[in-house]
C-alpha cells in the first residue's frame, strides 16, 4: 500500500482476508452481518449512503484484533466514537427520561446531526 494514500475499507477488508485467511462470508458471520454487506464494503457500494454501522466496525476489530478500531474507522472514513461506560449510558438515559417528549425529539435530532457529521 502507498503510505501517502489513505487505505479505504475495501483495501482493509482485502488485507484482513489475506492476514486471517478468511472469506467475506466468514467475516460476515464473525460480525453478524449478511455476506452481501461485507461484499458491498469490498465493492465500495454505499447502500444507504450513511456508511458502515459503527457497531459493526467495532465488531471487526473485536473479531480480528490485528486491526485496531482506529485503523478500521479511518479506512471507513469515519471518526472513532468515544467509549461509553455502562454507568455513563445509564446517566444519559436517566437525563433523557427527564425531558418532555418535545425536548426528547429535539435532542434526538441534535444527536443524529452530530452522528452524521462524524460520518463525513
Amino acid at each position: 500500500m502507498d503510505h501517502g494514500q489513505q487505505e479505504d475499507l475495501s483495501a482493509l477488508i482485502k488485507r484482513l482476508k489475506d492476514t486471517y485467511k478468511v472469506t467475506e462470508s466468514e467475516i460476515a458471520r464473525a460480525i453478524n452481518v449478511a455476506p452481501a454487506t461485507v461484499n458491498s464494503w469490498v465493492l465500495r457500494k454505499r447502500g444507504t449512503g450513511r456508511g458502515p454501522n459503527p457497531e459493526k466496525l467495532r465488531a471487526l476489530s473485536d473479531a480480528f484484533p490485528k486491526f485496531t478500531v482506529a485503523e478500521i474507522f479511518a479506512a471507513a472514513g469515519r471518526r472513532v466514537p468515544g467509549p461509553l461506560a455502562p454507568e455513563a449510558e445509564a446517566r444519559l438515559l436517566e437525563l433523557f427520561r427527564g425531558l418532555t417528549p418535545e425536548q426528547q425529539a429535539i435532542k434526538e435530532i441534535e444527536l443524529r446531526a452530530l452522528n452524521e457529521a462524524n460520518r463525513s
